[in-house]
C-alpha cells in the first residue's frame, strides 16, 4: 500500500500514454519497479488528489510527461490546452510530494529543448544556453517554473529538455511518411503572411505579437534522440544522486534540414523529394493539422551534462538512428494524416 515499505520500488509514471511513456512503462517494469500511472483514464485520473496522494507517497521514482500533444494547429484553445495541461498536472503532482510523509527520492519532470532560441551558430547547453521566446519557449518556462517552484528537500528534480524523440511517435511518422510522398527535399523558410499563433503565452509572455521568418535556406539544426537514449538517459539520472536541474536530452552530433531529409528519402527509398517553401508548406500543414515551425525553427540542444557525467549514448548518429526506427516501425503514407 502506498505509505508502507513496498516489496518492490514503486514508479509512479504521469501521461503514460504516449510512446515515450509506454517505453519508461516497460523499461521500470524489467528493471524490477512496480508500475503505477496517472492519467486522463485508468486507476488513477487527473482531479482525483486523494488518489494522487497515495500513489506519490512512498514512490521511489516519480515521472511525469503528461501534456497535450504539440503536434497540432495552434488555435487559440490548443495553445491554451497545451499550456494548462503541463502546469496544471505539474502543480498537482507538486502538491502531492509536498504533502507526501515519504516523498520520492527523484522526481523527472518532461519538458522541452525548444525552450532555447531559434540558433545556428552554435549549440545551447544546460549552463550556457540562450532560452527563446514566442509561445513554444513561454510554454517550456512556465512548465519548468510549476516543476522548479519551493522547497522539496526530500526530492530531487531533474527537468528532461527533450529534443525531437525518433521512434514510433507523431513526429517520426510525419516525417517518414513527407519523403515516401515524394515531399522529402530540404523545408525553406521564407516569408508569409504574419499571424498571432506563435505569439508568447502565460503570465510573462515573450515575443513579438506577430509571426516572423529566418532566412536558413534548409540548413536549420536539428537536434534529435533516439528513443532508446531516452530510456537510457531516463534510467542514468534516476541512478545518478547528483545530477539535478534541467538536463538536454539530445543526441551529441547535430544535424542539419538537408541532410535530415535526404537520410529520410534514402531509408523510405524515395526517388526524389521535392524541396518545401514557406507559402506551400503554411497551407499544407493547415491541412495535415500541424505547424511548420516543427521543421522551420533552428533547434540546436547540446547534452554537455549527460556527456560530463559519462552517459554513453546508442545511437549518436542520424543516419544509423532512423535506419534503426524504420526498420522496427516501417513507415506508411498514411502516417501523413494520423501523425
Amino acid at each position: 500500500m502506498p505509505g508502507e515499505a513496498p516489496d518492490r520500488p514503486r514508479v509512479v509514471i504521469a501521461g503514460a500514454g504516449g510512446f515515450v511513456g509506454g517505453a519508461l512503462r516497460g523499461a521500470f517494469a524489467d528493471d524490477g519497479y512496480e508500475v503505477v500511472t496517472i492519467g486522463r483514464s485508468g486507476p488513477i485520473v487527473w482531479g482525483d488528489t486523494a488518489a494522487i496522494a497515495r500513489a506519490v507517497d512512498g514512490a521511489d521514482v516519480l515521472v511525469n510527461l503528461a501534456g497535450k500533444i504539440v503536434s497540432c494547429r495552434y488555435t487559440d484553445a490548443n495553445r491554451d490546452e497545451i499550456l494548462r495541461s503541463r502546469v496544471d498536472t505539474t502543480r498537482s503532482l507538486h502538491r502531492a510530494v509536498s504533502a507526501a510523509r515519504r516523498p520520492p527520492r527523484v522526481w523527472l519532470n518532461a519538458s522541452t529543448a525548444t525552450i532555447f532560441r531559434h540558433e545556428t551558430e552554435s549549440g545551447n547547453d544546460e549552463v550556457d544556453g540562450v532560452i527563446g521566446e514566442g509561445f513554444s519557449v513561454d510554454v517550456a518556462t512556465s512548465w519548468e517554473r510549476a516543476f522548479f517552484d519551493g522547497d522539496l528537500p526530500g526530492t530531487r528534480r531533474v527537468a528532461l529538455r527533450m529534443a525531437i524523440v525518433l521512434g514510433d511517435g507523431p513526429a517520426t511518422r510525419m516525417l517518414f511518411a513527407l519523403a515516401r510522398l515524394g515531399l522529402g527535399g530540404p523545408q525553406i523558410d521564407s516569408w508569409w503572411f504574419p499571424h498571432r499563433r506563435y505569439r508568447g503565452i502565460g503570465a510573462h509572455p515573450t515575443g513579438p505579437t506577430l509571426s516572423g521568418w529566418h532566412r536558413t535556406s534548409g540548413r536549420q539544426r536539428f537536434s534529435w534522440i533516439h528513443i532508446d537514449d531516452v530510456v537510457g538517459s531516463v534510467r542514468f539520472l534516476r541512478d545518478r544522486e547528483d545530477l539535478a536541474g534541467p538536463v538536454n536530452l539530445s543526441a551529441p552530433e547535430v544535424s542539419d534540414n538537408r541532410t535530415l531529409m535526404r537520410e529520410l528519402r534514402r531509408i523510405a527509398r524515395a526517388p526524389f523529394g521535392l524541396p518545401a517553401f514557406r507559402w506551400m508548406l503554411d497551407p499544407a500543414m493547415a491541412v495535415m493539422r500541424n505547424e511548420p515551425e516543427l521543421v522551420l525553427k533552428s533547434r540546436w540542444a547540446v547534452p554537455r551534462v549527460l556527456q560530463e557525467a559519462g552517459f554513453a549514448f546508442r545511437h549518436d548518429k542520424l543516419g544509423p538512428a532512423l535506419e534503426a526506427v524504420a526498420a522496427q516501425h516501417p513507415p506508411r503514407a498514411r502516417d501523413l494524416f494520423t501523425a
